[in-house]
């Protein structure tokens, strides 16, 4: 498979939705760095907090990859309203090489309050989404 950190990285900076999920195993699972309890697993509940978190981003690019072994780190930013969002996400890869596990870390505090805020109302239109999410543990 080639390799996915690289496709998923090119999908999410222009909000390609289809082909970020391409690049994820079937038990892909998203650690939520908001909460840091809640923990999004399978590929309907990945599509919609994915389409809600790419979707409220304007200007994401990522400047650099750092790899060892099955865990990659890409670090970049975008804007979130008038604020740019710090992004150092972790990647760990499943055995077949697609993307088991994803580990956002946000930064300043400023923008991830404002991506709180604007991502909230778009996943809790989905309460299924944020149940099975608060039910589930790392």
């Amino acid at each position: 498979m080639e390799d996915a950190v690289a496709r998923y990285r090119a999908a999410s900076e222009i909000n390609d939705i289809d082909g970020i999920m391409a690049t994820l195993s079937p038990e892909a699972e998203v650690v939520s760095p908001i909460s840091g309890r809640m923990v999004f697993r399978g590929s309907n509940d990945l599509r919609v907090l994915l389409s809600a978190v790419y979707g409220s981003l304007r200007g994401l690019h990522w400047d650099e990859e750092l790899a060892d072994g099955t865990t990659h780190v890409l670090v970049g930013a975008g804007k979130i309203g008038p604020v740019t969002l710090g992004d150092a996400m972790v990647f760990d890869l499943a055995d077949d090489g697609r993307i088991r596990r994803i580990r956002p870390h946000l930064r300043p505090w400023l923008a991830l309050t404002i991506f709180a805020l604007k991502l909230g109302p778009k996943v809790i239109r989905r309460p299924g989404v944020v149940w099975r999410a608060l039910r589930t543990r790392r």
